[in-house]
């Protein structure tokens, strides 16, 4: 009798120590070593389990990696898009005429507002910046632009106090500005107006862009929502594509990659009457500025 149940501890120990030793190489990070499971159906289906583990933990560390990636691929695009040369050389072009004109006020204006626009784009290298830097770098942003554009544009920029501190994705919000601009603004006759503001609702700070530009038709809507879906990439990094283009495109894959299922951000526009950019993420303060 004891011979048998010497025989079955044997079949059942001997598979179960060999799976150990497969799964202390897994613990220790060899995620390719082979599991040695024999005996039983249900210890050889352990076995199989567990192989399949470390090949998903694999795909997933891949995914990490990748997604790791998209993330600087989207920040550098992010920073090209806005250190952009055409903008630069327009400002800078902006600042010699009123020198020129002897406007000095305006020239130191300018310069200050240029200063403290690329100051936030880069941020020391941070990832995320509070709620009030972000609001400072869209205000920068307008005050350059106003100068340039002082017979077409007027702005507001409004912040609930209570959000100040709270941490955003850097240049989540002046992208969806330059595009009001551009393609709301400058395409309608006659003077327009971009309201910014950012406000508390429940557990989410929500931001809105707003402008009483052109609008868009149904179509044209239609292909910026393809766009904010990644069905349709544009390839324009300057954000001259049409209405938004490579900007649009920009911020929902940088929100998505960095906030997930957390956020949104959606449209709504009327032709002929202007278009609001609706920002919703999550007001949490897990995100190192450091």
């Amino acid at each position: 009798m004891s011979l048998v149940n010497s025989y079955i501890s044997s079949r059942i120990t001997t598979p179960i120590r060999k799976l150990e030793l497969s799964v202390n190489e897994i613990e220790k990070g060899n995620l390719n070593a082979k599991v040695d499971a024999e005996g039983s159906y249900e210890i050889r289906h352990l076995g199989q389990s567990v192989q399949n583990m470390a090949k998903q933990i694999q795909v997933l560390m891949a995914d990490i990696v990748s997604e790791h990636e998209k993330k600087r691929k989207q920040e550098f695009d992010t920073l090209q898009s806005q250190i952009n040369p055409h903008f630069l050389y327009n400002t800078l072009d902006t600042i010699v005429w009123l020198a020129e004109g002897g406007q000095n006020r305006e020239v130191v204006d300018m310069v200050t507002s240029l200063s403290e626009f690329f100051r936030t784009t880069l941020s020391g290298g941070k990832d995320f910046i509070t709620i009030k830097e972000e609001m400072g770098h869209i205000e920068s942003y307008l005050q350059i632009q106003k100068i340039r554009y002082q017979d077409i544009l007027d702005y507001e920029v409004a912040l609930d106090k209570s959000l100040e501190e709270y941490r955003i994705l850097k240049l989540t919000l002046q992208p969806l500005v330059e595009n009001a601009l551009y393609h709301g603004i400058k395409n309608k006759r006659g003077r327009g107006h971009i309201w910014v503001r950012g406000y508390a609702r429940d557990d989410r700070a929500v931001f809105e862009i707003r402008d009483d530009g052109a609008g868009m038709t149904q179509e044209e809507m239609e292909a910026v929502q393809r766009k904010l879906r990644g069905e349709d990439r544009p390839s324009d990094r300057n954000g001259s594509a049409s209405k938004g283009g490579f900007g649009l495109f920009n911020v929902a894959e940088r929100l998505r990659l960095n906030y997930g299922g957390r956020c949104s951000l959606k449209f709504h526009s009327i032709q002929g009457e202007g278009t609001t950019a609706l920002v919703c993420i999550p007001l949490d303060m897990e995100y190192e500025t450091v």
